[in-house]
Parts: structure tokens; sequence; C-alpha cells
């Protein structure tokens, strides 16, 4: 049986953290609704002392300002996004429209669709990042979005330079340097001066996941991609050091960010707690990841691979490192997780930044019922049928029957409409 050998904060303290989140959100986009630019520029200048002539950059001022970053910065940026384009393209590639004649005259399909404009936000504050750029503009490019607007926040009253350089080698064809909850709300509720999108991708803290939960349905969103989250299974192949090394380098994301281990070896795991201390001495952002580890870190000690399948598709979380014998058995074997990482040799920094794999996946459980972002995020797979005079009397008759099962005598009607038409033709 599994047992716990570190948990982290209770429910209930989880839940009045979230509902103080709900309100502050709620009262952003409400205000945004009510007054449009007025409200987005006294926010922006609230939060982020940030209130230019106009949020939006000129080609002029993109140019301006891509001069700046140096040409390695470039380059390892373009690489990026090609491995990020080209596993997007297999993606893409594997998304078929389909026609089929299921009965004699009877033509059914689906199509394709990408959806027409996407806003896209890419995270700043301490950590700014640019490879959220590629992520999301990148794949919805790649899926055939027409209109693509992207929105990050200022850093320090600043323009972040290289994140401004991807969203445009991303092919951007919109740039606001606008943050937070109000340009997720912008971006969906449109104001005078910003069009209005259909649907808004990219991750975020706590407060950008539930801007994106209380938009849903004005507008389509990718998921709700919370705080970062890290599992780590590992067994008696499997050295402390890493594993420390890879739960603290997701906490450092935030102090809200769940680390865990899953471990058959409970000498793994004593080790990890050790460990975890030790790097803390000397990691430059132990001040966010030892508050992260202490208040939601996670150990559990299983007796096998299968209760460790077990335990993990319970947490069901958004990265998950297999450093086992075997990967292979948890690729075969897990159901719920956003991303896997099989392998000593490969980590979450890679997923993150530069492999080709989409970092923006599911939190808070969201892995059980769906994945991470990709180019069918951003594609509206769409049915169509046609008949023949034939084959509509044919399925008249049947869809007349059915439609007075259930007490739908006008739905009834449009069947038997054309069974008296299209007979009429036939004979």
């Amino acid at each position: 049986m599994a047992r716990f050998l570190k948990t982290g904060k209770n429910m209930e303290e989880q839940q009045r953290a979230e509902a103080q989140v709900y309100e502050t959100v709620r009262g952003i986009i409400n205000n945004v609704t009510s007054n449009g630019d007025k409200a987005i520029r006294e926010l922006s200048n609230k939060f982020d002392q940030w209130s230019p002539e106009s949020f939006r950059l000129s080609r002029l001022e993109i140019e301006e300002i891509i001069k700046t970053v140096s040409e390695k910065t470039i380059d390892d940026i373009k690489f990026a996004q090609a491995q990020i384009r080209r596993f997007a393209e297999e993606q893409r590639s594997s998304i078929k429209d389909v026609e089929v004649e299921t009965l004699p005259g009877v033509t059914l399909g689906h199509k394709n669709i990408p959806v027409n404009s996407v806003g896209c936000y890419i995270p700043g504050g301490r950590y700014p990042m640019v490879a959220s750029a590629h992520m999301s503009i990148v794949t919805a490019k790649v899926a055939g979005v027409k209109r693509i607007i992207a929105c990050t926040p200022p850093i320090n009253g600043e323009i972040p330079a290289a994140t401004v350089t991807a969203m445009h080698l991303a092919g951007a064809d919109e740039i606001y340097i606008l943050g937070g909850v109000q340009a997720l709300a912008a971006m969906a509720l449109g104001t005078d001066t910003i069009a209005p999108v259909d649907m808004l991708v990219g991750p975020g803290n706590a407060y950008v996941a539930e801007a994106k939960r209380q938009l849903f349905g004005r507008v389509g969103i990718d998921l709700l991609a919370g705080p970062t989250e890290v599992l780590v299974i590992g067994d008696d192949t499997a050295d402390a050091e890493m594993v420390a090394c890879d739960i603290l380098g997701q906490a450092e994301h935030g102090p809200t960010s769940p680390g865990a281990l899953i471990t058959t070896s409970e000498k793994l795991a004593e080790e990890t707690l050790e460990e975890i201390q030790r790097q803390l001495t000397t990691l430059p952002t132990a001040d966010v990841a030892r508050v992260a580890w202490e208040e939601n870190g996670i150990i559990i000690l299983v007796e096998n691979e299968e209760e460790a399948v077990f335990e993990a598709d319970k947490l069901s979380y958004e990265h998950v490192e297999v450093l086992t014998e075997n990967p292979d058995y948890y690729l075969n074997n897990m159901t719920n997780y956003g991303a896997l990482f099989l392998g000593k040799e490969t980590n979450v920094a890679y997923g993150d930044k530069v492999i080709g794999t989409n970092h923006t996946l599911p939190t808070k459980g969201a892995a059980r019922y769906t994945g991470g972002l990709w180019v069918g995020k951003f594609i509206k797979t769409c049915t169509y049928q046609k008949c023949t005079p034939e084959a509509s009397v044919f399925i008249g008759e049947y869809a007349a029957r059915l439609c007075e099962l259930e007490n739908f005598m006008g739905h009834r009607e449009q069947a038997l409409l054309r069974v008296r038409r299209y007979q009429t033709i036939k004979s």
C-alpha cells in the first residue's frame, strides 16, 4: 500500500486561496467589460506601472527592439522554433479530412477548419517565458489560424526584447505589451483598440488560469494551464541528486508549484529529502523553490511499478519524469499526464524550452480529460452531409419514425416533407 512520507497543503487551505483568486479575477473582467480601454490602461498602470501611448507595438518599434537582441539569442530562438514547428507540422499532417458514402446515396464527411483568430498570452514577471511564444504562436501558425495576436507584460517598466523578438519570429500579427488578467480580458472581450479573438491560449499563474476559466464560453481556451507541476517516478536505479534537481527545477516557477516523487525505494526517498535541502542552500531561486517544496511537495513510497502507475494516474500531473530501469512500462500503462519524459537522458527543461513538444500542458487534474496544446486545439472538426433524392426518401422514413418516438413532430415533418417530395420525383 502506498505510504506518504511528505504531503503539502491541505484542501481547505487551497480552497481559501482559490476563492481569493476567483474574486480578484471576476472584478477585473467586469471592469474591462464595462470600461474597455479605460480599464485596461488603469489596470496596466496599477499592476505594471505601464501606460504607453499605445499598447500595440508598431512594425518600426518591433524592428528597433529586435536590433537590441544578440545574434546568438536570435539564433537560439530560431533553433527552438524550428523544433516546435517541425513537430507541429507532423501533428498537422496526421489530421485528415474525411468523406465516405455510408449508404447508397448518403455522403458524410468532416472538414478540419482552423479557428479564425487566437490570442496568445506570453507570461513575464520574474521569469519572462520566451518559449511560450514558440509554443502558442508557432503552433497556431502551423494550424492555419488567420489572425494571431499576442500579449506579454513589461518587466520592471521595460519591454522584454527577447520575448518580443520570439513573438515576431513566430509569426504574431499583432504584438501588445500588456500583461495579466487585463490582457486576457482585452483579447477575449475586445476594446475600441483591440479586436476580440475567438480563442485564448497560453500558460500563466493562478490568476491567468482563472481568467481563462471565467472567460471560457465567450471564447474558446486551450486548457487551464495554471501553476506548473512535476512528478518524478524513480526506482533504485535513480539517484537523489537528479531527482532533487528536477523537482526544484520546476518548483522555482512559483510558491504554489507542486513537486512530487513516487518511488519504490525508501532509500531514494530519504536521500532525496536530504538532497533537496542541500541544493536549496545553493540554488539562486531557492527563495521561491523552498516555499513551493515545503508547502506543496509530496513523496509517496509504493511497493511496485503497478502501484506507482496507480498513484501517478491519481495525481494526473502536468510533467512526469520517469527515472527508472524500464521507462517504457509507464509509457505503456499510464493514462493521466500532460507530458512524459522517459529516461534519465531527458528532463522537463528540454520540453519547456526547445526539444519540440509543447510546454502548455494540463494542470490541477485536467490531464484526466485533456492533453496539452497542439495544432489540433486550434482546429474545429466540422461535419457535413448530403443525400441523393433516393437516399433522402430511405433515411427520411427512419427519421420520421424516430422523431415521432421522441414527440418531435416538427422534426418528423421535416423528414416526411422530403419523403413525399422525393418519392414523387422517384416515381
